[in-house]
């Protein structure tokens, strides 16, 4: 007993240290959940979830490797697109694309190619050389330039082109009315069918 009297003090220390910690902690963690509400807390952590996984679906064509249509996560940006469909071929215009935009749903991604611009000026140069009006896409001005061409036959040749389609040969022609073999064989040197 003479051992507690004395002694007895020392084991009283360690308990209320012991005690002093554990309330210490208990306080701490009663102050952060204090700050952080459950309805704010979950609020925020279901817009994160919903904003990393919203799907966008895309549709990527032209001059890349695999054309279609791909489902991607939102935030991410056209190039991720563009990879995502096995990236661009060799004859692709990159400018034709801003690689940085951020994708949207049923966003269409284009990557042209540059033989297709290359082809439409050789196009338009072998016109501007050849001074022939393009009978497939020639106006109602360029229509009556043509020689035995007035305003009402330059009109039946577009509204016959617009309801049948392109000319495929100069001899298509005769199938619009008022335009009989004479008028034909008048402009046949002035024209160019496709």
């Amino acid at each position: 007993m003479l051992f507690l009297k004395r002694y007895g003090w020392l084991f009283i220390i360690p308990i209320l240290i012991f005690l002093i910690i554990f309330q210490q902690k208990d306080d701490q963690q009663t102050v952060v959940q204090e700050s952080k509400s459950p309805e704010s807390a979950a609020n925020k952590e279901n817009g994160d979830v919903e904003a990393s996984t919203q799907k966008m679906i895309v549709d990527v064509k032209g001059e890349v490797v695999k054309p279609g249509i791909y489902e991607l996560n939102a935030g991410l940006r056209v190039n991720d697109a563009i990879d995502l469909a096995g990236g661009m071929t060799e004859q692709a215009d990159q400018t034709s694309v801003n690689l940085a935009q951020k994708i949207q749903d049923e966003m269409v991604i284009l990557v042209t190619s540059l033989a297709t611009e290359s082809e439409a000026q050789s196009e338009e140069s072998a016109t501007e050389t050849t001074g022939k009006v393009r009978i497939n896409q020639a106006t109602l001005e360029e229509m009556q330039a043509l020689p035995g061409i007035g305003p009402s036959k330059a009109e039946a040749i577009i509204k016959h082109r617009e309801e049948n389609g392109l000319f495929k040969k100069a001899e298509d022609l005769l199938g619009v009315s008022g335009i009989g073999e004479k008028t034909l064989e008048n402009m046949i040197d002035t024209i160019q069918v496709p």
